[in-house]
């Protein structure tokens, strides 16, 4: 799995012009979910980011997590996150899960992320076109990868 995570102060997710999830103060989570993937890496992923210390305490460190600041979460999922550019100009998602194994993936990724959070995150619709808004908080951003667990 693969992620891509922001601190928002706000964010959306709209399809057809219609908005389906909105936060505010939180994280925006885009997930990449390849074949490989298991119960394993979702456990590992939720685990880290709901203990991801990247909200400012009083003294305007980064020393609180999402949970400390009840803050909320949005996930989308985010195929192209697996894009393979090494050959030409038009990348290939071909590690990217066919939507056999990616739907209950990021279903079942959500849960444990809900569970741990407490209450319900946002999603996104998977597979359709959607339209992401968010006004970055910092900017902090961090990408996470269950193979590479730096």
């Amino acid at each position: 799995m693969r992620t891509v995570i922001q601190r928002v102060r706000h964010a959306s997710v709209s399809v057809e012009g219609k908005e389906v999830s909105s936060i505010g103060q939180g994280l925006l989570i885009l997930l990449g979910i390849e074949s490989a993937d298991t119960e394993e890496d979702i456990q590992w992923l939720c685990r880290k980011v709901l203990a991801l210390r990247i909200f400012d305490d009083t003294d305007g460190v980064m020393n609180r997590s999402v949970i400390d600041v009840a803050g909320d979460i949005i996930v989308v999922s985010q195929f192209t996150l697996f894009a393979s550019y090494k050959k030409g100009n038009r990348p290939s998602w071909i590690r990217a899960a066919g939507h056999e194994h990616a739907i209950p993936m990021y279903e079942r990724f959500v849960e444990v992320l809900s569970q741990g959070l407490g209450r319900s995150v946002g999603t996104g619709v998977f597979g359709a076109e959607m339209q992401v808004e968010i006004i970055n908080d910092g900017p902090v951003t961090i990408c996470m990868d269950t193979k590479n667990k730096e």
